[in-house]
């Protein structure tokens, strides 16, 4: 048996039958030569003394530990309580293709609990464009399976981790493949590199840019148990700007701060600072200390032609603009581009009534999927025309 197919039958582990792993193996080998003596791995350095010479061993056979065991009813107690050890935590028997849990082993609630369901892992999909998520199905082989996965999505403040603002708990079933959510979610489901994995993927169109969010998985099963939540923390991308209306702006400022300034020269700066989002106001004051600071400052100017309330509404607005986000701004060129990338949408082919309690297993949903694409346009930073490059975020 060539050692990748070893390999396989340890990641099989979870088949049943005799002629698969349980847990813990006998291995038999013979040996199909040795390395050459002129080989530099066997040799130590300063060592005249050759190192234990390497055996290349070719493994060809594998079997259940418990199937060493002669007498047949020590041999049924032993694979029982491996079987129990890895699919019921020892704390109940493998039942055809469920775990009968002891007594003592049921929660609060009176669910079961010897054979918890996995937790799936919430992955970021890399994009700057949207907030792309995805995992593995975490179908379990023996007990209860997933009937659905709940998403829920935080805003939350960057330094103190508590919630600015708390989204709705989605399910994938109900909500998502069945349509009832909102254009600004898709889901979507696919195969893994293993038909029978598979894939489920959810992506976000209209969260709020340059904000921190917090996104949470659990998996439940046909019974209502709740899986060990997935978290994952992620920020979104920065707000777009118009880095030549930023540069006008600048420039309109200057004119309007520029020798004797009237109060309708005041208003009309102030309304015109004021209108401009956080990050376009931070890149007008980019501009405008680029190119006039030697005039004064965008702070001291502004205090100084508006008075000290009008330039405090005015500058305070800037501390929306995160730390990341602003070292961006502060970029010598900033140019505009459309980035498109490609999603799966699906829908469920199963109309699901009112009221209806569902036990239905969530992989075998009929769903309808179709591939689509978002496009939207985002900044590219960088300290020359020729070397712009893209946010990480």
């Amino acid at each position: 048996m060539p050692f990748i197919t070893y390999l396989s039958g340890l990641l099989t582990a979870q088949m049943l039958s005799d002629d698969h792993l349980i847990s813990g193996v006998e291995i038999h080998c013979e040996e199909k030569g040795r390395c050459p003596s002129t080989c530099h791995l066997c040799r130590r350095p300063g060592k005249e003394q050759l190192s234990p010479t390497p055996v290349l061993l070719e493994i060809n056979r594998v079997v259940p530990l418990y199937a060493l065991i002669q007498d047949n009813d020590t041999r049924e107690a032993f694979k029982g309580a491996l079987m129990s050890s890895y699919w019921c935590s020892g704390k109940g028997d493998v039942i055809e293709d469920w775990c009968r849990c002891d007594l003592n082993a049921f929660d609060e609630n009176g669910l079961p609990s010897c054979s918890p369901l996995p937790p799936p892992v919430l992955s970021p999909w890399p994009s700057s464009t949207v907030v792309s998520l995805e995992w593995l199905d975490v179908q379990p082989a023996i007990g209860a399976k997933v009937s659905d996965y709940v998403l829920q999505h935080k805003k939350v403040d960057e330094y103190t981790d508590t919630d600015l603002y708390t989204g709705e708990s989605l399910s994938f079933a109900d909500d998502l493949l069945s349509g009832l959510a909102t254009s600004c979610v898709a889901a979507g489901r696919s195969h893994g590199d293993v038909p029978e994995t598979s894939i489920y993927s959810v992506i976000f169109k209209c969260l709020e840019p340059d904000s921190l969010y917090k996104f949470t998985l659990y998996a439940v099963d046909t019974r209502g148990r709740h899986s060990e939540p997935s978290t994952v923390t992620l920020r979104t991308a920065c707000p777009l700007v118009d880095d030549s209306k930023a540069e006008e702006i600048a420039d309109k400022i200057y004119n309007l701060y520029n020798g004797y300034t009237s109060g309708k020269e005041q208003q009309t700066a102030y309304n015109t600072l004021m209108e401009v989002s956080a990050s376009m106001l931070f890149r007008v004051q980019h501009h405008y200390n680029s190119h006039y600071e030697k005039f004064g400052d965008f702070v001291w100017r502004s205090e100084d032609e508006l008075g000290p309330r009008k330039a405090h509404l005015i500058l305070r607005r800037l501390e929306k603009v995160s730390s990341h986000c602003s070292t961006l701004l502060r970029s010598a060129y900033i140019q505009s581009r459309t980035e498109t990338m490609p999603y799966l949408f699906c829908r469920s082919e199963e109309v699901r009534p009112p009221g209806m309690v569902w036990y239905s297993v969530l992989k075998d949903t009929k769903v309808t999927c179709e591939e689509k694409m978002v496009s939207m346009l985002r900044n590219t930073y960088g300290e020359s025309k020729g070397r712009i490059k893209a946010s990480p975020f």
